[in-house]
C-alpha cells in the first residue's frame, strides 16, 4: 500500500484522480494490515508531511496518517516512540532542520492521535525537558508561537515545579529577542499574533502556578534594566503587561524603588524602555505601570532619574498623541510627566513647537473621541502655560489655536498643579495605585462597549433619557425574571442608581441582540431600535393574551404572572376613554402613532384610504433639484425664525450653511436674506407628508375605472405619538458602484417643532400594532407637484388640523463615511410632557413672518419649528444636555448638538426623538395616555435588591484590591535583585545558552483606546 501511495503522489495524474485513489487508500485503513505495512505507511506519511514538495503531498500525508493511526493504534504507538520524538527535536528529519516549525506541528498532530494511549505519558515527560531546551535556544517568533500552541493544547508538556519557574524566565527572555523587520501590514499582523500566542501561554502558566509570576517579573526587570549597549530588548515584552495583576503594583513598585541593589542607571534604562512600550498596539495598562513607577520614584525622592527620563522621552510620548490607537495612554503619561515637572519649563518647551499642529489635526480628523481628547489636551496646555507664564512669543500661536476651547478656572489649575507636584507624592506611595473611578460629574452612568456595541449603547442611553418612558418602565410590576422588559427595567434601575462609572450590559445584549446580528460586528442602530421596540411590544401582547386565558396559562408563559406589565400601585390611573386604549402596550402608548395613506384617482376622483400604525418615521432626503422650488420654496422669509430656534449659533454662518445644503458657496454672503438655509428637520417631515403623483410606471390601479390611472398619494398623521422618533435615511444605494453611501448633508435640528395632526373621522379606532423593522422602506418618496384638480383636492382636505408641539430630547449621531463602518454616540436631556418650553398653540402668528410657506400643502398642515419668546439658552437650564459615548458621559450644550456636523463633517444626526408637549387642554401635568407620572418612581424591592447587590460587589472589589495590596506589601520578603532566587539557582541561566540572570521584576501599563 505504501508503494502505491508513494508512486501515486509523485505521478503526473490529475489531482481528481489522485484524490480518488487516496480515498481508496484511506478506506483500506479499516481492513487488517500487517505490522510491516503499517510501519511503512507511517514512515511514508511522515516523509510526505515533513518533506512534501507541495501542499497536496502534505495533505495526503496527514490524511492517511490519521486514518491508519486511528484504526491501528498499537502500531502507531510503536512508531511514534520516545526515541523518535527525541530524534525529531534534537536532530531534525532528513534535510529538515530541528528548528523548523513543521516539526512542532507534526508532533502536535501526533499527540492528538495518541491522547488516549498510555504511551503518551512517556512522550509528555520527554517534551517537558525538550521544550525547555528549545526555549533556551531563543527560537524565532514563528517557532515559539507554534510551540506555545502545542503547550496550550497539551499542558502536560509544560515543565513542572522549579523547572516551570525556569521555563517562564527563559520564555520571557526569548520574547525579548523577538525583533520584527517586516514592513508589510500582513507580516506585521502575523508578528503581533505570534507574540500574543506566546504571552497568552505565559498568562496561563502564571494562573496555573502563581509561584512562577514573581520570578518572571524579576526576569522582565533584569532584561529592561540591562545597560549592555549591544542588547536592545524587543518591544514585544509589552504584551506581557496586560497579564500582570494590577494588585501587584504596590509590591513591585515598593520593591523596585527601595532596593539598594538596583542602580540608578539600570532604573533609568528600565523606565525608558517601559515608556517605549506605549507604542505597542495591543498592550493594556502600560500607562498605569509607568505612572506608578514615576510616582514611586518621586516618593523615594529619586528626582535625578525623573528629570533624566522626562527630558529624554517627553517628545517621544508627545509623538504618540498622533495615533488614535495609543493616544489616550500616551496623554495620561504625558500629563503626569509635564504636570509633575514643575521646577523648570524645559520639558514643556520641548513639546511647544509641535502643539499647534496636533491641535489642528485633532480639530479636523472627525473622530468622535477627538473632541473629548482635545478638551483634555487643551486643559493640560492651559495648566502648563499658567505655570510657566512669561513666554508670549512661544504661546501666542497656541492661544490662537485653542481660543474656542473651554479654559479651566484658575482654582482648578492651581489644584491640579498642587496635586501633581513631585513633592506632593513624597510621603504617599499609595498615590501611584490605580483608582476605580466613580461616576462623572454628570451623575450619569456610561455603558461599556462589549465589542462594536456602540449601536446598542447609544439606543439604550437614548431610551433611558426618555424621561416618561423610563419612569413607566421602572413603575411596571414584572414578576417574570426572563422577560426582555424585566431586563430593561433592571438595566434602567442600575443606570439610575449604580455607583459605577460605567456598566457592562452583557445580559441585556445577549437577550436583545437580533438573531441576524453577528456578535462583535458593527450594526445599524435604527434597525436595532425597531427590533427592540417590536420585541417589547410583542412580549407584552403575549402576556396580555395569557392573562385573558387565566392564571394557569399565564404562569406558563415567559415565567410571568398575570401581574406582569401592571403599574397601578405606583401612580394614579385615569379611567380610559375607550376599551382599545386599555389594551395598548407600553410601547404603543409611548411610541405608537397612526398614519393615513390616501390615494385619489385623478380621473374619477375616487379615494382609497388606509390607516396603519407607526413607531418611527423614516425621512428621506429630497432631490437636490427640488430643494429650493419644492418643499423648501419660500423659506428665505423664515430664516430668521429658524435662527431663533437654533439659538442663533448658526445664524451668522450663512456661507457655511449654504455649503452644507449643497448651495453655491461662491455666492457673496453680504445679503443674508437671499441665502438658502440648510435643510432642516421640518423640511424633511414636510417632504415626507407632501403629495406624490403616481404616474408612468407607478400608476395606480383604480377599481372604479378598472384600469391603471394617474393618482395622487397623500400621507396624514392621525394620531401623534408621545415620543416622535425620526430616522434620517442617510444611507443611499449607489447603483453605479453597488455600495451604500452615506449622505453627509447637514440638517438643522430645531429644539421645538410642531407636527400637523389631522382629526380622525368616520372610523372607530383600532389598536395600533408595532410595524416590522422594514416597514418604513416605502416612506421615501419622490415629490412631483400636482396642478390638476386643485379645487376638488382643497375641498376634500378641509379637515381639522391640530399642530402638536414637540421638544427635542435625544439625538443619535453616526460618525463615519458608510453604513458598514463608523461609530454611534448620542446626545440626550431630560424632557417631560409638561416642561413648558412651548408657546401656547393658539397664540396668534405674525402674518408677516408665517411658518407655513410651502405652496404644495394646505395652510396649517406643515411641520414647522417653534420660536421661543426668549433665546433657547436663556430658557434652558445650564448643562442641560449630556453626551453619551459608550463609557464616557459628559456635559454638553444644545449648540454642540446643532454645530457638531459643521465641526466634524462625518458626524451626522441619524435618529431624533422628540417628546410631545402638553397644552392647556391636556389631561394635566405629566399625563400620558391616562397615566400620570410627575416624578421618578421609587425602586421596587427586587430592583433595589439587585442594585444594592451590584453596588456591594463594586465596593467589595475596591476593598479586596486595597486589602490585597496591603497584604502583599506587608508580607513581601523578596527582593528584586539580579540572580537572587530563593533556591540559590541562577534564574536566568539554562546551560551554555543561558541568559543573564533574573533581576527586579516589574512591568508597566498602558490602556490603548481605539
Amino acid at each position: 500500500m505504501d508503494k502505491i501511495l508513494e508512486a501515486l503522489v509523485g505521478s503526473t495524474h490529475s489531482v481528481p484522480v489522485k484524490k480518488a485513489i487516496v480515498k481508496k487508500v484511506v478506506e483500506a485503513a479499516e481492513k487488517e494490515v500487517t505490522v510491516e505495512q503499517c510501519q511503512a505507511l507511517y514512515s511514508l506519511t511522515t516523509r510526505l508531511i515533513l518533506l512534501g514538495e507541495d501542499a497536496f503531498q502534505r495533505q495526503v500525508g496527514f490524511q492517511v496518517l490519521e486514518a491508519y493511526a486511528r484504526y491501528h493504534r498499537a502500531e502507531f504507538e510503536r512508531f511514534f516512540s520516545r526515541e523518535f520524538v527525541l530524534g525529531l527535536l534534537q536532530q531534525g528529519y532528513g534535510t529538515l532542520d530541528r528548528k523548523d516549525p513543521a516539526i512542532v506541528d507534526y508532533i502536535h498532530s501526533c499527540l492528538r492521535l495518541l491522547i488516549s494511549c498510555p504511551s503518551v505519558l512517556e512522550i509528555f515527560s520527554v517534551l517537558q525537558v525538550e521544550v525547555l531546551r528549545v526555549v533556551c535556544e531563543r527560537p524565532e517568533p514563528v517557532l515559539c508561537a507554534r510551540l506555545a500552541g502545542m503547550l496550550s493544547d497539551f499542558v502536560q508538556c509544560i515543565p513542572r515545579d522549579k523547572a516551570a519557574v525556569l521555563f517562564c524566565q527563559q520564555l520571557v527572555r526569548t520574547i525579548a529577542y523577538f525583533h520584527c523587520a517586516a514592513s508589510q501590514e500582513r507580516e506585521l499582523r502575523e508578528y503581533v499574533t505570534q507574540v500574543t500566542k506566546v504571552s497568552t501561554l505565559l498568562q496561563n502558566i502564571w494562573k496555573a502556578e502563581p509561584t512562577t509570576l514573581l520570578p518572571s517579573l524579576q526576569e522582565v526587570f533584569a532584561i529592561i534594566s540591562s545597560t549592555d549597549p549591544s542588547f536592545d530588548p524587543s518591544i514585544a515584552l509589552a504584551s506581557l503587561v496586560q497579564h500582570i495583576p494590577l494588585q501587584m503594583i504596590t509590591l513591585v513598585i515598593k520593591s523596585l524603588t527601595t532596593d539598594q541593589n538596583v542602580k540608578d542607571a539600570s532604573m533609568t534604562q528600565a523606565l525608558c524602555r517601559m515608556i517605549d512600550w506605549l507604542s505597542w498596539p495591543l498592550a493594556h495598562y502600560v500607562d498605569t505601570w509607568v505612572i506608578a513607577l514615576l510616582k514611586g520614584l518621586a516618593a523615594v525622592q529619586k528626582f535625578t532619574i525623573l528629570i533624566d527620563v522626562t527630558l529624554l522621552k517627553i517628545e517621544l510620548v508627545f509623538s504618540r498623541l498622533w495615533y488614535p490607537i495609543v493616544r489616550q495612554g500616551a496623554l495620561t503619561v504625558l500629563s503626569h510627566m509635564l504636570l509633575s515637572f514643575q521646577h523648570s519649563p524645559e520639558a514643556f518647551h520641548l513639546v511647544v513647537p509641535h502643539t499647534v499642529s496636533l491641535i489642528q489635526m485633532l480639530k479636523s480628523d472627525g473622530l468622535p473621541s477627538s473632541k473629548a481628547f482635545l478638551h483634555q489636551f487643551t486643559e493640560l496646555i492651559h495648566c502648563m502655560m499658567y505655570q510657566y507664564s512669561g513666554f508670549p512669543e512661544l504661546y501666542e500661536n497656541i492661544l490662537e489655536a485653542i481660543k474656542d476651547m473651554p479654559k479651566p478656572s484658575e482654582e482648578k489649575i492651581k489644584l491640579v498643579l498642587n496635586q501633581s507636584a513631585w513633592t506632593s507624592q513624597s510621603n504617599s506611595l499609595a498615590s501611584g495605585l490605580p483608582r476605580l473611578m466613580g461616576k462623572s460629574e454628570t451623575g450619569k452612568t456610561g455603558l461599556i462597549n462589549l465589542g462594536n456595541t456602540c449601536y446598542m449603547n447609544s439606543i439604550l442611553q437614548t431610551l433611558f433619557m426618555a424621561t416618561d418612558f423610563r419612569r413607566h418602565v421602572l413603575s411596571l410590576h414584572l414578576s417574570g425574571t426572563h422577560t426582555l422588559m424585566k431586563k430593561l427595567q433592571l438595566l434602567f434601575a442600575i443606570l439610575a442608581h449604580t455607583q459605577r462609572a460605567a456598566y457592562a450590559p452583557r445580559s441585556f445584549f445577549d437577550a436583545s441582540r437580533p438573531p441576524w446580528f453577528t456578535a462583535g460586528s458593527q450594526q445599524d442602530c435604527s434597525e436595532y431600535l425597531r427590533y427592540l421596540l417590536d420585541r417589547l411590544h410583542e412580549e407584552e401582547k403575549t402576556i396580555q393574551a395569557l392573562m385573558l386565558t387565566g392564571p394557569k396559562h399565564a404562569d406558563a408563559g415567559n415565567g410571568g404572572t398575570p401581574s406582569d406589565f401592571t403599574d397601578e400601585p405606583q401612580h394614579q390611573v385615569d379611567e380610559p376613554s375607550e376599551a382599545g386604549e386599555e389594551r395598548k402596550t407600553l410601547i404603543e402608548k409611548m411610541f405608537g402613532g397612526r398614519l393615513s395613506t390616501g390615494i385619489r384617482c385623478l380621473r374619477c376622483h375616487s379615494v382609497s384610504e388606509k390607516e396603519e400604525p407607526f413607531t418611527d418615521l423614516s425621512l428621506a432626503f429630497q432631490p437636490a433639484a427640488q430643494t429650493r422650488g419644492g418643499v423648501d420654496g419660500g423659506r428665505a422669509s423664515t430664516s430668521a425664525h429658524q435662527g431663533a430656534v437654533n439659538g442663533g449659533s448658526e445664524a451668522s454662518d450663512i456661507p457655511g450653511r449654504e455649503r452644507q445644503a449643497g448651495g453655491d458657496s461662491s455666492v457673496p454672503p453680504a445679503d443674508s436674506q437671499h441665502a438658502v438655509p440648510p435643510l432642516s428637520v421640518p423640511d424633511m417631515v414636510n417632504y415626507f407628508l407632501a403629495p406624490e403623483i403616481l404616474d408612468e410606471e407607478n400608476k395606480y390601479y383604480c377599481e372604479r375605472c378598472s384600469s391603471l390611472q394617474r393618482a395622487e398619494k397623500t400621507l396624514r398623521v392621525l394620531e401623534a405619538p408621545e415620543y416622535l422618533v425620526l430616522t434620517l435615511l442617510r444611507f443611499a444605494y449607489d447603483a453605479s458602484c453597488h455600495v451604500r453611501r452615506k449622505i453627509l448633508d447637514n440638517v438643522a435640528i430645531p429644539l421645538l417643532v410642531q407636527l400637523p395632526v389631522h382629526s380622525h373621522s368616520g372610523r372607530g379606532p383600532s389598536p395600533p400594532q408595532v410595524p416590522s423593522p422594514d416597514g418604513g422602506e416605502n416612506l421615501a418618496k419622490k415629490l412631483k407637484p400636482s396642478g390638476e384638480d386643485g379645487e376638488e383636492r382643497e375641498a376634500e382636505e378641509r379637515t381639522q388640523v391640530e399642530p402638536v408641539p414637540y421638544a427635542l430630547c435625544a439625538v443619535v449621531m453616526h460618525s463615519g463615511m458608510s453604513s458598514e463602518s463608523g461609530h454611534y454616540y448620542s446626545y440626550g436631556r431630560n424632557v417631560s410632557s409638561n416642561d413648558g418650553l412651548c408657546p401656547q398653540k393658539d397664540e396668534p402668528q405674525d402674518p408677516a413672518n408665517p411658518t407655513d410657506s410651502n405652496p404644495v400643502l394646505p395652510s396649517g398642515s406643515t411641520c414647522s419649528p417653534l420660536a421661543l419668546q426668549e433665546t433657547p439658552q436663556a430658557a434652558l437650564p445650564p448643562r442641560d444636555w449630556f453626551l453619551f459615548n459608550d463609557s464616557r458621559v459628559t456635559f454638553t450644550s444644545f449648540q454642540s448638538v446643532q454645530s457638531i456636523t459643521s465641526r466634524f463633517p462625518k458626524d451626522t444626526a441619524y435618529i431624533l426623538i422628540y417628546r410631545k408637549q402638553s397644552s392647556r387642554h391636556s389631561q394635566g401635568p405629566g399625563a400620558t395616555n391616562g397615566v400620570r407620572l410627575s416624578s421618578e418612581p421609587p425602586l421596587q424591592k427586587d430592583l433595589m435588591e439587585a442594585v444594592t447587590k451590584d453596588n456591594k460587589l463594586f465596593l467589595q472589589e475596591q476593598e479586596l484590591s486595597a486589602r490585597t495590596r496591603a497584604l502583599q506589601a506587608a508580607s513581601a520578603s523578596c527582593s528584586f535583585r539580579p540572580n537572587g532566587s530563593d533556591d540559590n539557582e541562577p534564574p536566568g541561566s539554562c546551560g551554555p545558552s543561558g541568559g543573564g540572570g533574573g533581576g527586579g521584576g516589574f512591568n508597566t501599563v498602558s490602556r490603548l483606546v481605539f
